[in-house]
């Protein structure tokens, strides 16, 4: 009524009735489309799984007649099939060198599942863990602290553990440069390379059984739609497998770069071992050295101290004599000069004025000889000795 009697509130009305069918003739356009589109997607969604179903089944069906009925088969050049052999080769061999590998730098398989487990979730672990050495040294120096420096035993326990103490440090230093050197590269030459490699191998098995069963086909076919049907989709088969085959080829011809790789993660590897055992003969060398001033003399622990050649004319000309009678690599009797019982067990206690064998072997301490007496060996230090 206000619309009849109002000419701007008619007109007002007829844009808003205008406005409205415009909103409602859009949304029927927009469901419409909508509709179509989706309609559209599932028949393509339908084809392609219809389609990849056919293929499913062509390839199941050749491969079944391949493994029980003999059927033909489209078979790899010689040196294709040598180059599949090598990559299988090297990835059995890898796998196992990887885990030897892990194995030794930590022999715990509890600990190494517990760090693919961190690894897998991308957990950080809170502090780290102290390895077998550094746990040894832990336990001696507790040990020599309640017993006390000032005794022989304890003195003994805290130097032990402090060069216990190196040697961890030295073997996580050898762990941390093996796996940043050698365990990283070849993780990602396992899950990259070798995953792409294998992945390709699949799609050309894949098409190689599309290529046979086209053939197949076409060694079916009787009527000349058919045949024709069936050449057109050999020669399709055909390329795409010559495709496939020239990708599959060319990743594994990057196997020999993958193997110069690991001939440098190697190489690296053992640079890391002969670092490290370096630094533990070191070490080693020098504790037992240490240790050597202890010594028991006729059941009561006394401490001694080594008598500097320099300082004593007469000793220095005595050892030089030793020296040089043993320098020949031979053997040579002994006169033992004072009562020595042994410290290691690599040694042999030995009594004034026995007379025994001695001799030196490549790479000694030069404080040492090698002494035998009745069959039994080991080392005693030469100060205790006279040559006969």
């Amino acid at each position: 009524l206000q619309a009849a009697r109002n000419p701007i509130v008619a007109r007002q009305f007829a844009r808003d009735l205008i406005a409205q069918a415009e909103r409602e003739r859009t949304s029927e356009e927009v469901k419409t489309s909508t509709r179509t589109a989706s309609t559209a997607i599932m028949d393509f969604n339908f084809k392609k799984l219809a389609t990849d179903a056919t293929g499913l089944f062509n390839r199941a069906k050749q491969y079944t007649e391949e493994t029980f009925l003999k059927g033909e088969k489209t078979e790899l050049d010689p040196h294709f099939e040598s180059l599949l052999q090598r990559a299988d080769k090297t990835e059995n061999h890898t796998r196992q060198l990887l885990s030897c590998i892990e194995s030794y730098l930590q022999p715990n398989p509890t600990v190494r599942m517990e760090d693919v487990f961190y690894e897998k979730l991308e957990l950080r672990k809170e502090g780290s863990r102290m390895n077998n050495l550094e746990s040894l040294a832990t336990a001696m120096s507790e040990a020599g602290e309640e017993f006390g420096s000032a005794t022989p035993y304890g003195s003994a326990l805290l130097k032990v553990a402090a060069t216990q103490q190196k040697l961890g440090q030295h073997e996580r230093e050898l762990v941390g440069q093996a796996a940043q050197q050698t365990l990283l590269p070849i993780k990602r030459f396992l899950d990259g390379d070798m995953k792409t490699i294998q992945k390709e191998r699949k799609v050309l098995h894949a098409k190689r059984l599309d290529l046979d069963a086209c053939k197949s086909r076409l060694r079916k076919a009787k009527q000349v739609d058919s045949v024709n049907a069936a050449e057109a989709e050999v020669r399709v088969a055909q390329a795409e497998f010559d495709k496939q085959s020239e990708i599959t080829k060319l990743l594994l011809e990057g196997i020999q770069t993958a193997h110069n790789n690991q001939l440098k993660c190697i190489r690296d590897f053992v640079e890391a071992q002969l670092s490290f055992y370096a630094q533990a003969h070191q070490s080693l060398a020098d504790l037992q050295r240490d240790l050597s001033g202890t010594l028991s003399f006729r059941g009561a622990t006394v401490t001694t101290t080594v008598v500097d050649v320099k300082e004593n004319g007469e000793k220095k000309k005595s050892l030089t004599g030793i020296y040089a009678a043993l320098s020949d690599g031979g053997t040579k009797q002994a006169r033992v000069i004072m009562d020595y019982d042994a410290v290691l067990r690599d040694e042999m206690s030995v009594r004034m004025n026995e007379v025994i064998i001695v001799y030196r072997l490549p790479g000694m301490d030069e404080d040492f000889v090698m002494a035998e007496r009745a069959g039994v060996r080991g080392r005693i230090p030469i100060e205790y000795i006279e040559i006969v």
